[in-house]
Parts: structure tokens; C-alpha cells; sequence
């Protein structure tokens, strides 16, 4: 059967009932066809079919994977199905899935009034700089009236504005390259790395990956596994090579007798913190609580900061437009008051 993919909501949702569903003492079965009989017909088909799958021994994150689900979800549940902490983990993954999914909807909400703004003084700007303007400069340099202080901003954002379009075109092509024949020629350590060095969106990326690795690491030592089984079934999980090998390279150089908070703190896209935390929990010997803790603390952190800047955003976005909108105006009042005072 063709899925129509599910949105992010939806996957999130799905999980979150099911996690809610397990922790009442619902087999995943049983659970799967109580969520689905609340479902459109479409998804209730898609549900059954992944039931039959299921009932023939598929693991239930290659049925979630057939359905098209985030791969980061999907991680989850595999994980999940080694620790044995199956409603805890989908309860964990599905509630920052929706958090991102809201993140993204209220920017998309912040911007929608100040773009529609930014289209309408666009043409604003295109008939004034175009029909008006011209015809008064004309009018007042006849008179002897000089160019205003808001006549030279209408002016040299007209000089100006399409320079930056171009800059950044010319920045989103010479990307597109080095994405191509570069970035994606790196390892995917690598790639990370690089990603997490950009401004702003770095930030919340590294607390993105240090949320996820040490949550999953958390949820798999509480499982009574150890360090090492831990990273044997990171390293296996190859639906996500960025966390696979991560594993592998810590895996590798323990082996060679280096300490694992020393390892994790070589890594540029984990919080700097992350390495004392662990260190912190291996002496004390609560390193899954401690684990646990932190990766909660990460995502308070990235909640902050995308709440932070969301607010910085249309704030930013309304002065410039105000101020350009002021401008077009003044550009052409000024001089008449001008003409007014000497009448």
C-alpha cells in the first residue's frame, strides 16, 4: 500500500497515545488498535497493515520505519525496544517531536503578518519610487529645495536593496556548491562538527544532539546495560550513521584506554558541559540519572533560546518596515511643508 506521509504531529501523537496506552499495562498490539479506531480510514488501513507486520515478528520501529516516520522517532523506538522502557522512551521522543513541531509552527505564525506587511510595502515602495518620487524630486529641485534626509534613504535602499538580493543569491549558490562537492564528501562526524559552528542555529543543534545521545545512553544503562553494550547497539543502529558513528569512534578509542568524558569533550557538536556531567556520574555511580538530568536541562536550554529569538524576530522585522514605510512618506511631506512655509 502507498502511505501518504504522516505529518510530524501526527507521528508525535501517535506515539504519545501509544506510550500513554503501555504505561496503562496495553500490550502494543492491543494499544495500536485502540489508537487506530480514533483514526481517519486512511491511517486505520495504514495502522492494520503495519498490525500484520507486527504479528509476523517485525520489529515495531521497521513498521514505523515503512510508514515513513522521522527517523529520529524511529530511533527512539529502537531504542526502546533494547532497554525495555518502551512507554518512557515514546512518551520522551514524542514530546520534544511536538515541542520542534510547535517551535516551527509559531515561527511560521511571527512571520505570516510581517511578510504579508513586507509585500505590501514592497509595492508600495515600487509605486512611490517609481511614479511619485520622481516627479516631486523634479518639483522641488526646481523650486531649490534640497533632498531631505528620508528622500536619500528611499534613494539608496533603491541602490542598495537589489546588491543585497544579489549578495544573497550569490551566497545560496556558492552553498549549494560547496554543499555538493564538498560538505557531503565529509564524513558525517565531520559534517556535524561544521554544522555546529554556525551562528545561532549551532547552538541549538549541539543541544539537540547532546539531548538525544545522552537520553538514549541514559534510557539504555537504566536498562542494566553497560557502557559498552550501549555503544554496540548505537553503532548498529545504521538508520542514523551520525549517532552510529559516534559510537563507533568512542567504542574505538576506549579500547585504546582513553577516558569517555575525555573522548566526548574532543567532540565540537556536544555541549561543553557534557563531558564533566558524565565524569560526574561515573564517580558517584548515578550516571543514568545524571544523564537523564542533563538531557532534560538541554532541552530547557534550546526552548529558551528559540523563544528568545522568535521574540527578537518580528520585533526586527516590524522596525525596518515601519521605518521604510515612514520614510516613503516623509520623502515627499517634508518638502511640501517646506513649500507651505514660505506661502
Amino acid at each position: 500500500m502507498k502511505h501518504r506521509k504522516w505529518a510530524i504531529n501526527e507521528q508525535a501523537n501517535f506515539l504519545k497515545r501509544t506510550g500513554e496506552l503501555l504505561a496503562r499495562g496495553y500490550p502494543i498490539a492491543a494499544a495500536i488498535e485502540s489508537i487506530a479506531f480514533q483514526l481517519p480510514l486512511k491511517r486505520r488501513e495504514e495502522l492494520y497493515e503495519s498490525l500484520v507486520e507486527l504479528k509476523k515478528g517485525t520489529p515495531f520501529h521497521l513498521a514505523l520505519h515503512n510508514l515513513g516516520f522521522n527517523k529520529d522517532l524511529i530511533g527512539y523506538v529502537y531504542f526502546a525496544e533494547q532497554h525495555g522502557s518502551f512507554a518512557d522512551a515514546l512518551l520522551e521522543g514524542s514530546e520534544l517531536a511536538l515541542l520542534k513541531d510547535r517551535d516551527v509552527q509559531k515561527l511560521l505564525k511571527l512571520l505570516q503578518y510581517p511578510l504579508l506587511l513586507i509585500i505590501i510595502t514592497a509595492c508600495l515602495f515600487i509605486f512611490i519610487e517609481n511614479t511619485l518620487l520622481p516627479r516631486f524630486t523634479t518639483l522641488f529641485a526646481s523650486l531649490g529645495l534640497e533632498e531631505n534626509f528620508f528622500t536619500k534613504v528611499i534613494y539608496a535602499f533603491d541602490q542598495y536593496f537589489p546588491k543585497a538580493i544579489g549578495a544573497v543569491f550569490l551566497t545560496l549558490l556558492l552553498s549549494a556548491v560547496y554543499y555538493f562537492f564538498v560538505f557531503r564528501k565529509r564524513s558525517v562526524l565531520q559534517q556535524r562538527s561544521l554544522l555546529a559552528h554556525i551562528p545561532i542555529a549551532g547552538r541549538i543543534l549541539k543541544l539537540l544532539f547532546t539531548h538525544y545521545f545522552s537520553i538514549q545512553l541514559s534510557f539504555l544503562l537504566s536498562g542494566g546495560i553497560s557502557v559498552s553494550e550501549a555503544l554496540i547497539l548505537f553503532e548498529k543502529n545504521k538508520r542514523q550513521p551520525f549517532y552510529s558513528h559516534i559510537a563507533a569512534e568512542i567504542k574505538n578509542r576506549l579500547i585504546t584506554g582513553e577516558k569517555l568524558d575525555t573522548i566526548l569533550g574532543s567532540f565540537s557538536f556536544f555541549e561543553k558541559e557534557f563531558p564533566m556531567i558524565v565524569k560526574h556520574g561515573q564517580e558517584n555511580g548515578k550516571l543514568e540519572q545524571e544523564l537523564l538530568f542533563f538531557s532534560k536541562h538541554c532541552v530547557s536550554l534550546m526552548e529558551g533560546l528559540i523563544e528568545k529569538w522568535l521574540k527578537t524576530i518580528q520585533p526586527v522585522l516590524y522596525l525596518f518596515i515601519g521605518f521604510l514605510v515612514v520614510s516613503m512618506y516623509l520623502a515627499i511631506l517634508l518638502p511640501m511643508f517646506h513649500l507651505l512655509d514660505g506661502i
